[in-house]
């Protein structure tokens, strides 16, 4: 590996730590707040019907699609190329994600009772009203992921992998301030099965905020590093043509993976309750060593390889 792979990954690893660490105090906020209570395991629920759309249409998708067509044109010097098949992604990708979350959106009363058949109808009930929260949200992470694409095709490694930072950081924020008004600072075992579905609630705005958030970091050094660009549906050249190729592949192949998150959320729906918010901070921490190394070594030597 040279010296400057090594630097990038150095970059890629420290943006992951960060974002990571931020991850365990928002888990240990909303563990004080939120315990594994019915809500806890509601927002559970609620948050992993839509990530499979980030799963989908996110950054392990660009970087094997997008990515590589991009770095070929900027190192070619091919600059207006470049400018317009980022212009042309991101309108795809908007179009796409936002039509999803507006199908998960009208949609989540039908689904939530689809796939938590084994839990009662209130437990159905707040999954759709987080899901119509959330799932805007998490479709603002699919712009974030194409806010990376980007960076890291000019080879800016840093920003992208810590910009997570500020959506773990909005979710601690209004999930405290949340707890400090309900609850005058205590923990879940205090609070009352309403008070712990109001900071549920809050939570998912939290996560919606946190997402416009962590676009929005990013955007400015976008823009500085691609001048002129706009989001658009149209023309569909041979580079766009060519990132779609590899795209569709890819998504297929991810979306057979993601159907076992589907089989997961319905076997958790029998089980013992808040298994899955349980699950959920059990892969925070098992998920980590494999982010730090794996994913820096990657992400950091794609755009030579």
């Amino acid at each position: 590996m040279s010296s400057d792979s090594r630097r990038s990954s150095a970059l890629v690893s420290a943006g992951i730590l960060l974002s990571r660490i931020a991850g365990l105090v928002r888990e240990r906020a909303v563990g004080h707040f939120l315990g594994l209570s019915f809500a806890a395991d509601a927002f559970a629920y609620a948050f992993r019907i839509p990530n499979i759309l980030q799963n989908l249409l996110g950054e392990g998708v660009l970087s094997a699609s997008f990515i590589p067509v991009h770095v070929r044109l900027i190192d070619q010097g091919r600059e207006d190329e470049a400018r317009q098949l980022a212009g042309t992604v991101l309108g795809l990708l908007t179009a796409t994600a936002g039509a999803v979350a507006v199908l998960l959106v009208v949609l989540a009363g039908p689904l939530s009772s689809v796939l938590l058949l084994g839990r009662e109808p209130g437990m159905q009930e707040l999954v759709a009203s987080l899901l119509r929260i959330i799932a805007p949200g998490l479709a603002l992470l699919v712009v974030s992921a194409w806010c990376l694409g980007v960076l890291n095709s000019h080879r800016r490694f840093f920003l992208s992998y810590v910009a997570p930072v500020v959506w773990n950081l909005a979710q601690v924020v209004v999930v405290v301030v949340a707890g400090i008004l309900l609850l005058d600072g205590a923990g879940a075992a205090s609070a009352t099965a309403l008070q712990t579905e109001q900071l549920a609630r809050a939570l998912a705005w939290g996560t919606l905020i946190g997402g416009a958030l962590q676009v929005a970091v990013q955007l400015p050094t976008v823009r500085s590093l691609t001048p002129g660009l706009r989001p658009t549906l149209s023309p569909i050249g041979p580079n766009t043509r060519e990132v779609l190729r590899a795209f569709t592949p890819v998504v297929t192949g991810r979306g057979v993976v993601q159907l076992a998150t589907f089989v997961d959320l319905v076997l958790a729906s029998v089980l013992v309750g808040s298994a899955l918010a349980t699950l959920g901070k059990v892969q925070i921490l098992s998920i980590l060593p494999v982010s730090l190394f794996g994913m820096a070594v990657a992400a950091a030597e794609l755009p030579d390889l």
